[in-house]
């Protein structure tokens, strides 16, 4: 047996710990957007961290006159582009106005609800992980998968759903958000009344 991959944090945790304003803070972003864990919330963070640094630096050998940091440069906006985080012709300065709900709004969890599918980021969650949502006919089961721009349109229930039944007590598909909710009914009248 060869010896296991060593296994290291996607992730840096608050260098001060029991910061209250920064708690106050982080327990708003992972309630509005459903997260299961502070961890998902550093994890953004330390992806936009990555970005900026890299911006940083790639801004400061573009002045030195390093003819690679225009590529580099373009290449990083490709690929944010790519998500949908940024426009295809912003810049290094554009990449340093980022904020971590820039990255938070392109998880399938937060698409699920934004699209209508789901009352809530919590039930959103659960669709996901249960298999009820698919991008085109792959199922995907991860809430924090980055979904592409050009997956998007494709972000629907599941084909093998329950769900993708259009009179599922529980589908929440455009017009069927009125009044309280997908399940709500409206009482039968009787005809002797």
């Amino acid at each position: 047996m060869g010896d296991p991959k060593k296994i290291r944090k996607k992730y840096e945790t608050p260098r001060h710990p029991f910061e209250g304003e920064r708690i106050k803070s982080e327990n708003q972003v992972v309630g509005a957007y459903g997260l299961k864990n502070k961890r998902e919330l550093w994890k953004a963070e330390s992806e936009l961290k990555k970005y900026r640094t890299n911006a940083i630096a790639i801004q400061a050998s573009l002045r030195l006159g390093d003819a690679r940091a225009v590529e580099q440069i373009k290449s990083m906006v490709g690929r944010l582009s790519r998500y949908g985080i940024l426009t295809e012709n912003a810049s290094a300065d554009d990449i340093l106005t980022l904020n971590v709900q820039s990255f938070l709004e392109r998880r399938l969890q937060t698409l699920v609800m934004r699209k209508g599918l789901a009352r809530t980021a919590g039930m959103a969650r659960q669709l996901i992980v249960h298999g009820h949502i698919s991008i085109g006919d792959r199922k995907v089961t991860i809430p924090g998968y980055k979904v592409l721009k050009t997956e998007e349109e494709s972000v629907n229930y599941a084909s093998n759903s329950p769900l993708a039944n259009e009179l599922h007590p529980m589908r929440m598909v455009g017009e069927n958000k009125q009044g309280g909710g997908a399940g709500a009914q409206e009482p039968e009248k009787k005809e002797g009344a």
